[in-house]
């Protein structure tokens, strides 16, 4: 009777299961009672493909995406290469778009009529809205089968954050395409000059250096430099989301935004603090504004920027004819730094079962590390697989600042997996934006938060 009772509890409705860090298990289960009657649930695989390899020979697999730069150069190249060497003869024919919001609307206007993509490569987010809709396809039966999956070593080699970000409620909705990561570029030779031997590991040491480098400035005649030398203010969402997640903030509550917390607020009033004490300072014409060329100028002590713009530094700091040593850095807060990563990632559209196979075959081979290896030298982003930073000898020699930020992945945190998060992102950005261009006194900035969370919270329903 235990036994039975056991079994038609399990059967009944099941609670949201928690975001994972690891390779979710599925969702059939096998219960076992124990000799103390204490049942255990014993995941169980997935039943294994049966789709014979014959009938993936000459398919077409319709590809959406909205990479650009290097990366819509380097997928290009791997798509040709795959086309030409894969065994059963896959044709993949990608599609661009200008950016993600052209790439969404496209999505969107081809639901239901039995015209979507075969595979996207889009922004977590906006696969949440596309698997409300039934649209998204599970990847663990693919992951985990013993003769298409990934294996369990190339899982592993997975890092486990970029894993989780998929995960929900125990689907798994997409495969990391790729990452990049918000930090500080910061100058280890002026910072030297300036009497200190170590970057800033806490906020308070991030106050401390700012404020010297702005206090060099006033030792001069030049009036028009006096606001120079610590951080050079932006605004970015990356940037703001970064910040308040260092100080122990959040946005989220539940399946709900909530931006007005003590830590949220200590955040900005270390931020505004440093404004109004001159620690930090406003470009004029942030639009026109290079926080590389300021960065190469000595015009800041520390400016932000995305880990992709690291040969951005580099040409800056030869170009300025600049010989300073310097690296990037996470954002530091009281008690914990915070690096904030954030990329597209590879998910299924429901089509027919042969062409999912099809895409998976395609996800699997970009994501081997001789690949991935291409992908890293072309773009500068983050590896997506552990092995292969022993692929990038002469990447890691030729900027050594890259190393230190792949190295630093255990300081990453993800983005809410809230499908509203693709317009709430920009709350952040304008909350932050208004705190500086408006010159908000610092007895004002809960009332920001207030703003920000009515108006995210609007934007969620």
């Amino acid at each position: 009777m235990l036994l039975a009772a056991i079994i038609i509890s399990a059967c009944g409705p099941a609670s949201p299961a928690p975001v994972l860090t690891s390779p979710p298990p599925t969702a059939t289960t096998t219960v076992v009672a124990t000799s103390a009657s204490t049942p255990t649930i014993t995941p169980t695989r997935p039943a294994p493909i049966k789709i014979d390899a014959s009938a993936l020979k000459g398919l077409n697999i319709q590809v959406w995406h909205a990479l650009a730069g290097s990366s819509f150069d380097v997928f290009n190249r791997q798509v040709e290469r795959f086309n030409s060497t894969n065994e059963w003869g896959l044709k993949i024919s990608p599609t661009g778009f200008g950016d993600y919001t052209s790439l969404f609307d496209a999505v969107g206007a081809f639901q239901g009529a039995g015209q979507l993509p075969d595979l996207v490569i889009a922004l977590p987010e906006q696969v949440l809205v596309w698997d409300a809709a039934g649209d998204v396809v599970d990847l663990n039966p693919y992951q985990e089968d013993p003769a298409w999956g990934l294996g369990s070593a190339a899982l592993a080699d997975i890092p486990a954050e970029f894993m989780a970000e998929a995960n929900v409620n125990g689907r798994l909705l997409g495969l990391p395409a790729e990452r990049t990561v918000r930090v500080l570029y910061y100058n280890k030779t002026w910072a030297h000059a300036l009497g200190f031997d170590h970057p800033p590991a806490t906020s308070a040491e991030f106050r401390q250096q700012a404020c010297a480098a702005n206090a060099s400035f006033l030792k001069d005649n030049d009036p028009q430099n006096d606001s120079y030398g610590g951080w050079a203010v932006d605004t970015d969402w990356q940037t703001s989301y970064s910040w308040l997640l260092a100080f122990g903030g959040s946005v989220v509550d539940g399946k709900d935004y909530s931006f007005r917390t003590d830590a949220n607020l200590a955040a900005l009033q270390f931020l505004k603090g440093l404004y109004d004490d001159h620690c930090a300072w406003l470009p004029l014409e942030p639009v026109t504004f290079n926080s590389y060329d300021a960065f190469a100028k000595r015009s800041a002590l520390f400016v932000s920027g995305d880990l992709a713009g690291l040969p951005q530094a580099a040409a800056s700091m030869a170009q300025l004819k600049n010989s300073d040593e310097w690296e990037i850095i996470p954002f530091p807060g009281p008690q914990k730094s915070v690096l904030v990563d954030y990329g597209p990632s590879y998910s299924l559209l429901k089509s027919t079962p042969e062409k999912q196979l099809a895409a998976w075959v395609f996800i699997r081979w970009l994501l081997s590390p001789e690949n991935q290896a291409q992908w890293v030298e072309s773009t500068g982003l983050l590896p997506l697989r552990t092995s292969v930073m022993n692929l990038l000898g002469s990447y890691k020699a030729a900027l050594p600042q890259w190393e230190l930020a792949a190295g630093e992945l255990d300081l990453a945190e993800a983005v809410p997996q809230l499908a509203s998060w693709r317009k709430v992102r920009y709350v952040l950005e304008d909350g932050l934006t208004t705190v500086f261009q408006a010159n908000t006194p610092v007895a004002k900035l809960p009332s920001i938060l207030a703003e920000m969370d009515s108006t995210a919270q609007e934007l969620n329903k």
